[in-house]
């Protein structure tokens, strides 16, 4: 298959000054499969070369990469994650591209893509809709630690799916009866905003609030099994505030924007935890809107005294870690460098 379009490449990349050059080629077995990874006029693969510095040229089911020499090895290792994700079904659009060349500079990546995780199963989570697999090296952590561990503070900025695969776990384990309820809670708490200026009944007042859980489960869900599982109460989305006064046994328990909690609400919702449950507890520590700020958020001060407690996991995203639009990353990059 000849490449569709002809691109200008800079000579100045290939001049061997800093770096030794490489040359690889990579074969695949489906060449049916390539013109998706290839993307219109080739735009994934000048995705990959913009990013990355290489040369890509394509010919029939081989593809030849050249540029220096560790560069080359994460294109060659992001093509092949391209590859394996059409494989299995998942699309392929600039984000999941993105990612995948951010993981290239894992060692754990070619494990990921090719299923040999030393024994271990792949990572992924199955849902009713999609399969998610990693999307970023941090994920890789927050997986297993989701996977294993009773209760996982994911802590980081926006864009870094730290509630999305929290959902999704919780969605794969109701559809396998490993729980038997899914409960998602935030604090009905945001910039400026009370619940008293809303119009309507308690629902209409908290349901804005609670909006990111509904579009996350529903990614996850087909919708009549959301209104089903809504209705039955197999799925509950609440405030904080409902939790008060509960044992939540049996269930998989989500807390997010937990920044928002006082330490009072968050003491109060880790020990609500029940037998054969888990507890995620998903915030931002630099995006507080209750008055006092890091001060007095509950969850930073639940970290500071639990991370370490045997049955408990802390993972931390960063910048590096954002999944959606490329210029996410950026915004919250420049915010965070931004001094006050």
């Amino acid at each position: 298959m000849a490449r569709k379009a002809a691109r200008a490449v800079d000579p100045a990349q290939f001049r061997p000054e800093t770096h030794r050059r490489a040359r690889v080629e990579i074969e695949f077995d489906e060449p049916t499969l390539l013109g998706a990874v290839f993307g219109q006029f080739d735009a994934n693969l000048v995705q990959v070369e913009n990013r990355l510095g290489v040369y890509i040229a394509a010919r029939g089911n081989k593809i030849q990469i050249e540029g220096p020499d560790d560069s080359v090895a994460r294109a060659r290792d992001t093509l092949k994650g391209m590859y394996h994700r059409l494989e299995m079904g998942q699309d392929l659009d600039a984000g999941a591209i993105e990612s995948l060349i951010a993981m290239s500079s894992e060692p754990t990546l070619e494990g990921i893509i090719s299923g040999d995780t030393g024994g271990e199963a792949p990572i992924m989570i199955r849902t009713r809709k999609k399969t998610i697999v990693p999307r970023s090296a941090t994920q890789i952590e927050y997986m297993r630690a989701l996977a294993r561990t009773d209760v996982i503070f994911a802590l980081g900025p926006a864009g870094t799916g730290k509630t999305y695969v929290a959902v999704a776990q919780a969605v794969s384990q109701l559809m396998t009866g490993s729980v038997q309820r899914l409960i998602l809670s935030r604090p009905a708490v945001e910039a400026g905003e009370k619940l008293g200026f809303l119009p309507g009944d308690m629902k209409d007042k908290v349901d804005p609030y609670l909006r990111p859980l509904y579009d996350a489960l529903y990614d996850c869900m087909p919708p009549e099994q959301v209104e089903r599982r809504l209705a039955n109460g197999e799925i509950e989305i609440a405030p904080i505030a409902f939790m008060r006064g509960r044992t939540l046994a049996d269930a998989f328990v989500i807390l997010d924007e937990a920044q928002n909690t006082t330490r009072e609400q968050m003491k109060m919702f880790l020990t609500r935890f029940g037998q054969n449950s888990r507890m995620v507890v998903c915030g931002d520590p630099k995006q507080i809107d209750i008055p006092g700020g890091e001060r007095m958020s509950g969850l930073a001060d639940a970290v500071s005294r639990l991370e370490g407690v045997d049955g408990i996991a802390v993972t931390r995203f960063t910048v590096a870690d954002v999944v959606r639009h490329p210029i996410v990353g950026r915004i919250v990059e420049a915010y965070e460098g931004k001094t006050e």
